[in-house]
């Protein structure tokens, strides 16, 4: 009989290079939001797969970028820190963007490391043949990696072969999930999540990165439907005024967009209500951040 193997593989690179998108793949049910904006995962998120042979469990970390105020500082340590305890390290690029510093500044950091490193060339839908040859022999010639595999992590492309490649990777070790877990983190951790991943996809510009989302309260109430409290925190009135919208109809579209989301996940009816609150400056003070869900001992 052979013996069941089980392992830890991270999913790093630079912002906005796909690596929510593969972890939704991965679990087949969105746990990582999604936005075209840079920096939008802020915390690990582990994804859980599950065969009768293995489990893998993924960690998706923030994009590494060049920190501009405590809660950046926060994320990278938050990317690096998760290098020390995995089996194998996904270096994620982008087919359709050439080498960046960035980029540069992960590869010094994966030359010293002590696991295999894969390069996942994503969004190979979008170039020509020619063009993925050249960017994978670009960045083979800056470190050796164990294995480069060209993806799609929107189509499915070549998804299969990654997935069969990590499990023979994998070490002999338990099953640390029950079956049907697809994540490790509480339930309300995603609830807020996704709320906040419609907040940046609604508002686009105006109001980027100075959301955060707290659920207050998750509990059945008397009509057996989940009802769910959340708080909208913005660091100025303006923000605040921008996300209610004209006469609440803004909040009441993300409101919509995300007890939809929401619903799918818990398999359940949901009343979700919102509230916005402004806290100036609070991506630059520690209390926030901790009050926030963004606390160091997540390193």
């Amino acid at each position: 009989m052979t013996e069941h193997t089980s392992g830890f593989v991270a999913i790093i690179g630079r912002p906005n290079v796909g690596k929510s998108t593969l972890l939704n793949r991965i679990v087949g049910q969105k746990i990582a939001i999604m936005s075209d904006k840079a920096q939008t995962t802020r915390n690990k998120i582990q994804g859980v797969y599950t065969t009768p042979e293995t489990q893998i469990v993924f960690i998706d970390t923030p994009g590494i970028h060049k920190p501009k105020h405590r809660l950046g500082d926060f994320m990278v340590e938050t990317a690096y820190s998760t290098l020390r305890e995995v089996d194998v390290t996904l270096f994620m690029i982008s087919a359709d963007q050439k080498r960046g510093k960035g980029d540069d500044l992960i590869i010094e950091r994966l030359k010293n490391s002590q696991v295999p490193v894969f390069l996942i060339v994503n969004k190979i839908d979008k170039v020509h043949p020619d063009q993925l040859l050249e960017t994978i022999q670009d960045y083979s010639s800056q470190m050796e990696f164990e294995e480069v595999v060209p993806i799609s992590a929107t189509e499915g492309n070549n998804f299969e072969t990654l997935m069969n490649i990590l499990a023979e990777k994998m070490p002999e070790g338990p099953q640390y999930f029950p079956d049907d877990q697809i994540t490790d983190h509480p339930e309300y951790f995603i609830v807020s999540e996704l709320v906040r991943e419609k907040v940046l996809m609604l508002t686009r510009d105006e109001v980027p990165h100075s959301v955060a989302v707290v659920v207050d309260s998750m509990k059945r109430n008397e009509n057996d439907k989940v009802h769910v409290q959340a708080t909208i925190i913005v660091e100025r009135d303006s923000q605040k005024g921008i996300i209610i919208g004209k006469g609440g109809k803004m909040l009441k579209v993300i409101g919509m967009k995300a007890r939809q989301d929401i619903e799918r996940l818990l398999g359940d009816k949901v009343y979700l209500e919102l509230w916005v609150k402004v806290q100036k400056d609070w991506r630059d003070k520690q209390t926030y951040l901790k009050d926030f869900g963004y606390r160091e001992d997540n390193y």
